[in-house]
Formats: structure tokens, C-alpha cells, sequence
């Protein structure tokens, strides 16, 4: 599809979706963009692309939105995790027969070493640690409550703005991104003497030495799976999106 006046939105909050803001404008020269964040995140960086903070308001939400804003392409870029978004983007995208393309980043696969135990759901990683766990949590701030019935472990909690109940007493928070160097990983989890890595299957290449620095240490991580998507137009990383981008915008 093509049109004279295409405006394409971001569905933004990934590292990804910053990469994105930042090109799509030197690939879609005059082409209107509108990024939008979820509003979870408070350190947003400037963008030289317009921006909206806040939620839809559900599908009919962001139907309503996409009408009144000529919405002619949708990109969602959310975390793998996001799943509402994805759906309503989905959803709204079908319902008014316009274009949706994630990006959809490649989930991590057990690789030599690895003591990988995958569950499906947030409760079951907490019910999956054994009692006396010295567990590193990478599970974001809204999940991590899942864990604070286990009063029989310890908790070291990393996440980029502070969860919304307060972490049980005698655990620890970090208020950070991930870094990218193993080796801190490792050094991390020594100092706290962790015996277990929590996650989620966020994929990708930025997040992943907590992955490298638990096999490294041999020590076990319970891998929560990704939430099943529909089925759309996907995009593995920052260049495709962009070529399949191409194929709806006349530029």
C-alpha cells in the first residue's frame, strides 16, 4: 500500500524503537512520525520525531487514535513481553486494514553449558526456585511482587525504575539497565553469592551477559517463554524493518 501523505506510527520503548526514531528519518525523508511510550519508563530520550507519552485506551483506543492521526503503518517495536500492545496493534491495524510490522527480536536458545529450566509463566519461575535460592531477578518491576511470598530465599532484583511495592526485607535492588560486559555479570552475581538467574526470554545481544555470566558459573536460570503473539509482518532487527518499511511508504 502507498499513499501521498504517509504517517507512520512507532510503538516505541526498546532499545530497538530508539534506533528506529533515530533513522527513520534519514530513510523516510518527509514522512510524518509519531513514536509513542507507554509512559513506564521516565528517563525517555530526546527524539527529533514527534512523541506521546501515555496509553491508548485498549484497541478501540488506539483505532481511534490511529483514524484521527491518518495513521497509514503501524510499527511495533515494544518489548517481547508487551503483549497487550502487540495484540491491540494487531487488532486495530486488521480492523482498519492498514499494515503492522514488529520487530520481533530473536528469542535466546540454550547454547553448551547452559542449565536452562523454561517455564511459561511468572508464577512458575517463583514456584520453580528452591527454598535457600540466592536468586537474581530479571523480571521487570511489575512482575518481581510474584516473588515476594517466597520468604525463603533471597531476592537481588534488577530493573530501571523502581517496582511498585517495595522488595521484601533483606533484599536488594538495582536501579539500572543491563550491562553488556560479562564480566561485570560475573562479578555481580560473585559478590552476592547467586545461586539462580531468573529471567525472561527477552532476546537480543543487550541483555544477554547475564545469560553468558550464568553459564560461566555454571549456575541454573528458569527462562520464562515469550507470550504467544498473532500472527503479523515481522521484522528480526532494526535494517529489515526498515527494507520492509519501504514496501509501504512511497517516498
Amino acid at each position: 500500500m502507498t499513499t501521498d501523505n504517509p504517517h507512520i506510527l512507532l510503538l516505541a520503548g526498546t532499545h530497538e524503537a530508539r534506533l528506529l526514531a533515530k533513522q527513520l528519518p534519514e530513510r523516510f525523508p518527509g514522512v510524518r512520525l509519531t513514536a509513542s511510550f507507554a509512559g513506564v519508563v521516565k528517563d525517555l530520550q530526546e527524539l527529533d520525531i514527534a512523541k506521546r507519552v501515555g496509553g491508548f485506551g485498549g484497541t478501540e483506543g488506539l483505532k481511534a487514535f490511529v483514524k484521527a492521526e491518518n495513521v497509514t503503518v503501524i510499527v511495533d517495536a515494544t518489548h517481547p513481553f508487551a503483549a497487550q500492545i502487540s495484540r491491540n496493534a494487531v487488532s486495530a491495524a486488521t480492523g482498519l486494514g492498514i499494515p503492522v510490522i514488529r520487530l520481533e527480536r530473536p528469542a535466546w536458545c540454550a547454547g553448551p553449558g547452559d542449565q536452562w529450566q523454561t517455564v511459561s509463566t511468572i508464577e512458575e519461575a517463583a514456584k520453580a526456585l528452591p527454598a535457600g535460592a540466592r536468586a537474581f531477578l530479571a523480571v521487570g518491576r511489575k512482575e518481581v511482587s510474584a516473588f515476594y511470598h517466597r520468604t525463603d530465599i533471597f531476592g537481588l532484583a534488577r530493573m530501571i525504575e523502581p517496582p511498585e511495592n517495595p522488595l521484601p526485607h533483606g533484599w536488594s535492588l538495582l536501579l539500572s539497565r543491563p550491562p553488556q560486559d560479562t564480566d561485570e555479570e560475573v562479578a555481580l552475581f560473585k559478590h552476592h553469592n547467586i545461586s539462580h538467574v531468573v529471567t525472561k526470554n527477552s532476546g537480543g545481544t543487550r541483555a544477554f551477559a547475564k545469560i553468558k555470566a550464568a553459564r560461566r558459573l555454571q549456575l541454573p536460570v528458569i527462562i520464562i517463554e515469550r507470550p504467544k503473539l498473532p500472527d503479523t509482518e515481522t521484522a528480526a532487527d532494526v535494517p529489515e524493518t526498515l527494507d520492509r518499511l519501504a514496501n509501504f511508504v512511497d517516498n
